[in-house]
């Protein structure tokens, strides 16, 4: 099977020749992988239109792939049209996006990321004067062009997050309280940003859509222990508005992946339910999962993507704990020879040893 095939496969329930394996990272950590086996990096510094599934990466995806073929990694593409709007403004160090959100740079130990340090709503009273993104800003155009660099690999394009926008634009304290405090405010955020995601991602159909394998409708509802909100207050306000746009990438035949931090368990049959196809991740150390449960539940409508845990095993484990772990996730998420791909739990961290990296690849592509 190609690399794609793989990834489909299991994505469908069909069974697979080997179990298919996915990378995330953060950027500081793709160029210490690149470097240990030597490969250019071909850094792009405009800002990157293909990068890993799990955030952006500052160099060439002809690099990614090469590391790729190195470590047996299958691989989701992640390609976004490029922004072609006003001017973006940087002030005092602060980096400000089309959404008016502010970032400063952060450096830690060996690396930096950016923090948000402006929260463009949140005081209520600017609603009226805010200047929402158009659709009109992105070269949908070149879409078909930056996937073909892809070199045939599994591609994602879009990224519907209403949850995780709404604590963007109001800080995340305000964000959890709107629902109660300001009902009517939420429900007008959320119908703001939905206009806004329905036509972006319809207008990446349009053009691409034969070539797109997967879009994100996804968020971050999980804590370490339960769930950032209520049941209740997920279906109340922002349920309906997923489900549209889950309806709208099925419309296209385009698979519905859907990334959700943390302790997101109690959420799950509403999810399966709402119609996503890819559940990520399987943060097993967040909250109380039952593996076996999970995939006798949900197994044959869901495929489960990543599980090799980032916040112990790979960063401070050994290369035999990492392998065993690999294995324990096959034999329980995978034991119909399907709907399982093999990733970190999330990024990729700069403080998870090389070797670590290389076992948990080495040991799922000899299941």
């Amino acid at each position: 099977m190609t690399n794609k095939e793989r990834i489909l496969a299991s994505i469908r329930h069909e069974p697979v020749d080997t179990v298919p394996t996915d990378m995330w990272a953060t950027p500081e950590m793709i160029r210490k992988i690149l470097a240990y086996y030597g490969i250019d990096s071909k850094e792009e510094h405009s800002t990157p239109s293909v990068m890993l599934n799990g955030g952006r990466i500052d160099c060439a995806p002809e690099s990614i792939i090469e590391l790729w073929q190195r470590l047996n990694v299958d691989g989701i593409f992640n390609v976004t049209p490029p922004y072609k709007g006003p001017e973006l403004s940087e002030v005092a160090g602060v980096q400000y996006n089309e959404w008016g959100m502010g970032f400063r740079k952060q450096r830690y130990r060996d690396g930096e990321y950016l923090e948000q340090v402006f929260f463009p709503l949140s005081d209520s009273a600017e609603t009226d004067g805010y200047r929402w993104p158009d659709p009109d800003w992105y070269n949908y155009g070149a879409l078909p062009g930056l996937i073909e660099r892809c070199a045939g690999r599994a591609v994602n394009v879009g990224y519907t997050a209403l949850f995780y926008y709404h604590n963007m634009l109001r800080g995340l304290e305000l964000s959890l309280t709107d629902p109660v405090l300001e009902p009517e405010l939420t429900r007008h955020l959320i119908k703001r940003l939905s206009l806004f995601f329905h036509e972006f991602h319809q207008r990446c159909f349009d053009v691409a859509g034969k070539l797109i394998d997967t879009t994100q409708v996804t968020d971050d509802f999980g804590s370490q222990n339960g769930l950032l909100i209520s049941p209740d207050r997920f279906k109340q306000f922002y349920r309906e508005p997923m489900k549209q746009a889950i309806d709208l990438a099925k419309s296209y035949n385009i698979y519905v992946y859907h990334h959700d931090d943390g302790d997101i368990r109690e959420l799950i049959p509403e999810l399966v339910e709402m119609g996503i196809d890819i559940l990520n991740p399987i943060q097993w150390r967040c909250g109380n999962w039952n593996l076996r449960v999970l995939k006798g539940d949900f197994g044959d409508r869901v495929c489960f993507h990543s599980g090799v845990d980032n916040q112990v095993t790979l960063p401070f484990g050994t290369q035999q704990e990492v392998r065993e772990e690999v294995r324990w996730l096959v034999s329980e998420l995978h034991n119909d020879r399907s709907g399982f791909i093999v990733c970190s739990s999330h990024n990729l961290q700069v403080n998870t040893p090389i070797e670590n990296v290389v076992a948990l690849y080495e040991e799922a592509r000899n299941l």
